[in-house]
Formats: structure tokens, sequence, C-alpha cells
């Protein structure tokens, strides 16, 4: 099995494609049905990702053996603090160790974007990934938006050395 992550323009088709599921995902499980087109398409206004190209962020996707996987943004918050937002793996591409992958990716990317904090937030009923936040090293931390969805908020320094990776 073999990942590889991409930095690509937010407006890149695949890029639009994964957004979409993304938001279709979390606002479904987030209201327990599965949310309308229109419901999807006010949704993806409202939280749109624009922010997420150069100099204010990047967006990347994630390919397992040349098939589109997954997604993850970043956006910068301040010269030192990137913000991690926007991770999703397909269904179909859980379970085979990308997430940590994809993660991992993002740090290396935020790294280049400057950063030596990397935060997020997330929700309550997203217990997986505050369970692979806490597995890659975040610590919960203070909140540091008023955000109406965010319950837990997370940060990782960056500035130690990298890991070695295989």
């Amino acid at each position: 099995m073999t990942w590889s992550f991409e930095v690509t323009p937010v407006d890149h088709p695949d890029a639009a494609r994964l957004l979409r599921e993304y938001l279709d995902e979390i606002a479904s499980r987030f209201y327990g049905r599965q949310i309308t087109d229109d419901e999807l398409d006010a949704a993806l206004e409202e939280h749109h990702s624009r922010n997420l190209t150069p100099p204010t962020g990047a967006f990347l996707l994630a390919w397992r053996d040349g098939v589109l996987a997954g997604c993850a943004g970043l956006r910068v918050a301040a010269p030192d603090i990137t913000e991690l937002t926007r991770v999703f793996l397909r269904k179909s591409e859980r379970g085979k160790g990308g997430a940590a992958l994809l993660v991992a990716a993002a740090e290396d990317v935020a790294r280049g974007l400057g950063a030596t904090l990397i935060r997020l937030d997330t929700r309550d009923d997203l217990v997986e990934a505050r369970a692979l936040y806490t597995r890659l090293g975040y610590e919960t931390v203070e909140p540091f938006n008023d955000e109406p969805y965010a319950h837990h908020y997370f940060a990782k320094s960056l500035a130690a050395a990298l890991p070695d990776r295989v």
C-alpha cells in the first residue's frame, strides 16, 4: 500500500469533490440524518475553503495506490501558528494507516508555511478524530476561537526535531 500526498489548489475538481464529501459526512453526522443537496450547497458556501491556498494556507490531497483517498487543509492563523482543518478520508480508505500519514504530511506542509505550532478544533461526536490526534501527540489546550461547532481544542509543537519516517 503506497500513500502519497500533494498540495493541490482548493478549486481543483478532485479537491472540490472531497470537500463536498467531507461536509456531507460531517453535517449529516451532526444532524443525525442525510442532509439535502441544498443544505450541502449552503454549508459549502458558509464554510468555504477559499483561504486554504498560499499564502494563507494549503490544501492536500491524499492518494492510496493512485486512488483519491482523502484531504487535509491548513490555515495560517499567525506567522508561527497553522490550523489543521478538513481532515478527511473516504470510508473505503479508513483503517489502512492513511490518517496518521495524512496528518504527518499536513504537519510537514505547516512547517513549510513557517509554523512552529499546529492546532485544531473538533466536535464532541468526532470521537475517532479526537483519538487520532491524541495518539499523534496533540495535547488538549484552551479554546482559541468561538466556533459554534468546536468542543475540543488541540495543539502540537512542530519545533521539535522531525521523527524518522520509513
